[in-house]
C-alpha cells in the first residue's frame, strides 16, 4: 500500500506537536521494522552459541516479531535492570496493523491518537497534564521551562558534577573560625 504522506512528515509533526529530549531526538517517531537495531548485551552470538562472557552486539529490535510494519515509538528512560547500553530507549507504543496483523498505512492523526491516548493514562496517573494551555504563548512557556531548570538544576556545576559521581573530593572539619584570622596565626579562636 502506498502511504498517504511521507514518513518524514509525520515525524517532523510529532517532533513539532510532541515536542524533544534535552538531546534535540524527538520524543516520539514512526519507523519501519524492518530497519530497527539496538545495542545490547549478550550471553549468546549470532548462531545462537553461549558465549563465556557477556558482549555488546547489535541486534534487531522488531523485525523477528513484526514483518514489515510501521511502528510508533516513544523515547523513555531504560531502567538499571536493562540489557540495553544506552540511558534511554525508543519502545513501541503503537504498531500500524489490524486486528488480523495486517499491514496499515501509517498517519499522522492515528500517531496523535494513540499519543493523547497516552497521556490521558498517565494524567489519571498523576503524572503528566492533562491538557496543554493553549493560550500560553512560546514566551511564557519558554520563561515557565526556564524557571523549573534553575530550580531542578540551579547548583550544576563541574564541582557538583565531580562530587556526586565520586570523581570529585571534598573535605570537611569538626571546627570553624570564629573569626577571619588564619588558624596558625591564632589557634585559640577554634571552636570545638
Amino acid at each position: 500500500m502506498e502511504l498517504i504522506e511521507s514518513i518524514r512528515s509525520i515525524n517532523e509533526k510529532l517532533k513539532q506537536e510532541y515536542g524533544s529530549f534535552s538531546d534535540g531526538r524527538p520524543n516520539f517517531r514512526v519507523v519501519f521494522s524492518e530497519d530497527e537495531y539496538e545495542k545490547r548485551w549478550t550471553n549468546f552470538t549470532q548462531e545462537g552459541f553461549e558465549l563465556l562472557n557477556k558482549e555488546v552486539r547489535l541486534l534487531p529490535k522488531y523485525k523477528q516479531w513484526l514483518k514489515q510494519k510501521y511502528v510508533l515509538e516513544r523515547l523513555v528512560p531504560v531502567g538499571p535492570d536493562s540489557d540495553l547500553t544506552e540511558k534511554t530507549s525508543y519502545e513501541p507504543s503503537y504498531v500500524f496493523q489490524d486486528k488480523h496483523m495486517n499491514y496499515l498505512i501509517p498517519r499522522f492523526d492515528v500517531c496523535s491518537f494513540v499519543i493523547e491516548s497516552i497521556y490521558a493514562a498517565m494524567s489519571k496517573a498523576g503524572t503528566h497534564a492533562r491538557y496543554r494551555d493553549v493560550n500560553e504563548t512560546p514566551e511564557v512557556r519558554e520563561k515557565r521551562l526556564d524557571d523549573m531548570k534553575e530550580k531542578l538544576f540551579g547548583n550544576d556545576t563541574d564541582v557538583s558534577h565531580a562530587l556526586a559521581y565520586g570523581s570529585g573530593v571534598g573535605f570537611t572539619t569538626s571546627k570553624t573560625l570564629t573569626d577571619d584570622k588564619i588558624i596558625a596565626d591564632n589557634p585559640s579562636k577554634l571552636v570545638n
